[in-house]
């Protein structure tokens, strides 16, 4: 059943991919959303009012000093009645100042202004995108909760290649439909999906365990989009704070044999990710009672033995899942490793991120990722932790189809 009742602000700022907007609000409107648009004043250099005034049939305001308009449609109160906003193109100067809280004119008035979800779709030039300032104002804004589609890798307007063209209007526009939860087909229908995820504790005596920084929330993500797109998810977590995926068969462990032997009663699966952090090692030995500081010693030796390989048994010892995707998290040498990791466990995928503490990613909301296969290397923009599990899941969607 379509749904009547979505409407959907669409700011349009002054960027060279302001013409894609006509047929992003073409297409929501096939979907029965609402469209009601907003320019800024440097967007008119671009396309017209009366252009986005006949596709989306809604009078454009431009002007936050326009008593006329603003007593017609009073778009600040719009822009708490609608559902979503949305910011396509997002220039890099929309982007500092929603980042900043600034607000000089209607559009970014209404970004400060509303009360619900923004989304945003970047265009700049690559150097722009890449540009310390800009790298600091889209991890604020993805802090604050602002969903950040693309941008993508191509050649620009400019002549320059990189990152940093605005998502084809199909990825924008699912992105909202998946916001609406409007995709009524489900193309992981009947599929079953392992998701490892958090961390593990691995017990040294009754108060202490060693463990890692892992927050939980990619494995978390990934989940939920894959119940979005019809999964049957059986999700296995480590110790975590954040809330399970709904929808999913959630099992709940603590340390790293508990989550092998959960993995390997479960099965068999289709598909396989393992975004845990997993304790290598164990103590070979634990402490009935609390270890005690002994002023004679200085020192403490503890004896560990390897935990078993979950993504090595999946790729190597059990029924084979179609698709294996595993995580290298490496503070050094990156691509070597993870390829490296891709052979030995004989997975199909490796997501590798730098999880060194200047890069801010674990426990964070925001991640990095290369992308690896036999095939490809590809590594994406700084992105939520949300829309990359859109983005994996949808890379899943056409392997196994």
């Amino acid at each position: 059943m379509k749904n009547k009742n979505k409407k959907v602000v669409l700011v349009i700022s002054g960027g060279i991919a302001a013409y894609k907007s006509l047929e992003v609000i073409r297409l929501l409107q096939q979907e029965n959303i609402s469209v009601f648009p907003v320019m800024t004043e440097s967007a008119k250099s671009f396309i017209t009012p009366l252009s986005v005034s006949a596709i989306s049939g809604q009078k454009v305001p431009i002007d936050m000093f326009d008593v006329e308009s603003e007593m017609n449609f009073g778009h600040i109160e719009l822009s708490r009645n609608a559902d979503l906003v949305l910011v396509a193109p997002a220039t890099t100067n929309i982007l500092a100042k929603f980042a900043n809280g600034l607000a000089d004119d209607l559009a970014s008035t209404i970004l400060l202004a509303t009360d619900k979800k923004v989304m945003v779709a970047p265009s700049m030039n690559v150097r722009m995108w890449e540009h310390e300032t800009t790298k600091r104002n889209i991890s604020q804004l993805i802090k604050d909760g602002v969903g950040v589609i693309g941008p993508e890798e191509g050649l620009m307007a400019c002549g320059e290649y990189g990152f940093g063209r605005m998502s084809e209007i199909k990825t924008i526009v699912d992105a909202i439909k998946r916001e609406f939860n409007l995709n009524k087909f489900k193309p992981l229908n009947g599929k079953r999906v392992l998701v490892t995820s958090g961390s593990t504790h691995e017990t040294i005596d009754p108060v202490r365990y060693i463990s890692n920084r892992s927050s939980g929330m990619q494995g978390t993500a990934i989940a939920k989009a894959l119940v979005n797109f019809g999964a049957e998810v059986i999700f296995v977590t480590g110790p975590v704070n954040i809330s399970s995926p709904k929808g999913a068969e959630i099992i709940e462990v603590v340390s790293a044999q508990e989550m092998f032997e959960a993995v390997e009663e479960n099965g068999p699966y289709d598909v396989a990710i393992c975004a845990a952090a997993v304790s290598d090692w164990r103590l070979k030995e634990t402490f009935s009672s609390k270890v005690k500081k002994e002023t004679s010693e200085d020192t403490l030796s503890l004896d560990f033995v390897k935990n078993r390989d979950i993504l090595a048994y999946l790729g190597n010892f059990c029924k084979r899942p179609k698709l294996i995707i595993g995580f290298a998290a490496e503070t050094d040498n990156l691509l070597r490793n993870a390829k490296k990791k891709l052979k030995e466990k004989n997975c199909d995928w490796i997501l590798g991120n730098d999880v060194s503490l200047k890069s801010g990613v674990m426990g964070k909301s925001q991640t990095e990722i290369t992308f690896i296969s036999k095939n490809e290397t590809k590594s994406f923009p700084r992105m939520s932790k949300d829309d990359f599990a859109n983005l994996l899941v949808e890379r899943i969607v056409c392997e196994i189809e």
